[in-house]
């Protein structure tokens, strides 16, 4: 039997379709063995300007795009008044130290819903400390952790890692070797699901081969 279906998906706190792409992930690994692992990407990393919910940009995507798609999956989200949008940095710090403590898929989760159902500012240390709080992390150990930079390089390599496969687009899903970009279907997902599984089979199938030395001796 070949190993779970490696699902990677590069995505950030501030972005609605990394939050929108939920379901349908949920929906394509029913009763499929997966390995799912949300992995950091910022959209917009100090010093470049965030964006401004008061300004035009803003109220217009989410007006054509985002309110539009949530209707249809049933997800309650609203843009949130926040302004100027966080950095994602110390999240995404906050990040590492649960991911480090097998909780960094519900902290991820934790921070959509904070940020787009809750409007929270998820560049204050002390609502981040909250926040794992409710995740049973500890809470002291983690705002020290975040004021003394202790996941800081670790948080680089994997910004690191994000760039090393050109993701440029949040979300980025890497099903097995199948890129997907943007918030799939689920029947899209589930598809190159089930084709990355075919593919580890069959190279699990593949016969090694026998190798002599160069000599004639086996």
């Amino acid at each position: 039997m070949s190993d779970p279906v490696k699902i990677q998906i590069w995505s950030d706190y501030v972005c609605p379709f990394c939050m929108l792409a939920e379901g349908p992930l949920e929906q394509a690994t029913e009763d499929l063995d997966v390995e799912i692992e949300w992995k950091p990407f910022e959209l917009r990393a100090h010093p470049q300007p965030t964006l401004r919910p008061e300004d035009p940009y803003l109220p217009d995507i989410w007006k054509r795009a985002v309110y539009p798609m949530a209707r249809r999956m049933g997800v309650d989200i609203t843009l949130p008044t926040v302004s100027p949008q966080p950095y994602t940095r110390l999240a995404f710090e906050g990040f590492q130290y649960a991911q480090e403590r097998g909780k960094g898929d519900a902290y991820t989760r934790r921070m959509f819903r904070a940020f787009f159902q809750e409007d929270l500012d998820l560049g204050q240390i002390d609502v981040l400390t909250t926040l794992a709080g409710e995740l049973d992390l500890d809470r002291e150990e983690f705002r020290t952790a975040l004021e003394k930079g202790t996941y800081t390089e670790r948080h680089q390599d994997a910004l690191r890692e994000a760039a090393a496969h050109r993701v440029q687009v949040a979300p980025t899903f890497l099903v097995g070797d199948i890129r997907m970009e943007g918030v799939p279907s689920a029947p899209q997902l589930r598809k190159a699901i089930l084709d990355a599984q075919a593919r580890q089979q069959d190279a699990a199938d593949e016969p090694t081969g026998a190798a002599c030395g160069v000599d004639g001796v086996c």
